[in-house]
């Protein structure tokens, strides 16, 4: 009975997997901050992609994670064709083809040794204009690479625009943009910082919301519809299902909604201390991002969470 009337259906096509490929390595890498999440090889990263097709996954977000030895001031291993994200998106590609929307994270934090998500002036602040510069050569790249969906994350002024031109102007007109609308400078990033190997000092409250705003959520929104974004996201999905909610009710796109390595991390350790339930949690969670509005969910759970739905 109560299964008939529920109100709420989480389906594994509403899971979207975020995955970490790692330059250099010859087997997975655990995050110690994320068990049971690793920095994939070019191999395993393959298998993780078929895994997904398997479970009835919709969609995998790329990360890439270059050598030290390859950031610099301005991320171009982010831009270099054979780039550990660029590779990685044609191994995905031509293991899985159309079965699973490839996504790419276009951001230059991975990249630059400074870890901030853009190019930096002479004072050390980012220089707005001259990341979007980067983001339209990061656009063209990744959709070169086999990128069905790109996703500006790095909260630049103007960037789903600049990506949008970029893509049209190179003869990708059907690669789709997931815009990373709200992004807040939120405390639970940090496990995702240890997996993506992030050289950040500092923090990055100058181009990320603060968590004390919603209203700006809702002009970032605006504009990103306005510039041409397909699919738009609020980051991160639990402590902000209040402004999950005010954004799909503000729309006709599909939302999507970032769980991120935080909130995976409070789960797993609670559930490692024998505190709570942790099949029951993660389901509950998924739950209700998906009932305050989320068309599509990202994370770290889609495999298993699919598995348990089928």
């Amino acid at each position: 009975m109560r299964r008939m009337v529920a109100e709420t259906r989480l389906h594994p096509a509403d899971l979207i997997l975020p995955a970490f490929v790692r330059e250099g390595i010859d087997t997975p890498v655990p995050i110690e901050a994320m068990p049971g999440v690793v920095q994939h090889t070019r191999e395993t990263l393959k298998k993780a992609a078929v895994e997904a097709v398997e479970a009835g996954v919709s969609g995998i977000m790329l990360f890439g994670v270059p050598e030290d030895a390859k950031k610099d001031n301005a991320g171009t291993a982010g831009t270099d064709p054979d780039g550990i994200l660029q590779v990685a998106l044609r191994d995905v590609r031509a293991e899985v083809g159309d079965d699973l929307v490839i996504m790419s994270d276009l951001c230059l934090d991975e990249f630059t040794d400074h870890g901030h998500c853009g190019v930096l002036d002479d004072a050390g602040r980012v220089d707005n204009d001259a990341t979007l510069e980067r983001y339209a050569e990061m656009a063209q790249v990744q959709a070169d690479a086999g990128a069905h969906v790109v996703g500006p994350s790095g909260m630049m002024d103007g960037q789903v625009g600049v990506v949008r031109d970029a893509l049209d102007q190179t003869g990708h007109e059907d690669v789709s943009i997931l815009a990373y609308t709200v992004k807040y400078s939120s405390a639970f990033y940090g496990p995702f910082r240890e997996a993506v190997g992030s050289s950040l000092q500092g923090d990055r409250k100058t181009y990320q919301q603060d968590p004390a705003n919603a209203r700006e959520s809702l002009r970032e929104l605006a504009l990103d519809l306005e510039e041409g974004a397909d699919m738009v996201m609020v980051k991160p999905a639990g402590p902000y299902l209040d402004i999950l909610a005010k954004v799909a009710e503000s729309v006709d796109v599909p939302v999507s909604a970032y769980q991120i390595s935080g909130e995976y991390a409070m789960v797993e350790a609670a559930a490692e201390k024998g505190w709570i339930d942790r099949d029951k949690a993660i389901l509950e969670t998924l739950t209700g991002i998906k009932r305050a509005g989320a068309s599509t969910i990202l994370t770290y759970w889609a495999v298993e969470a699919a598995r348990a739905l089928r």
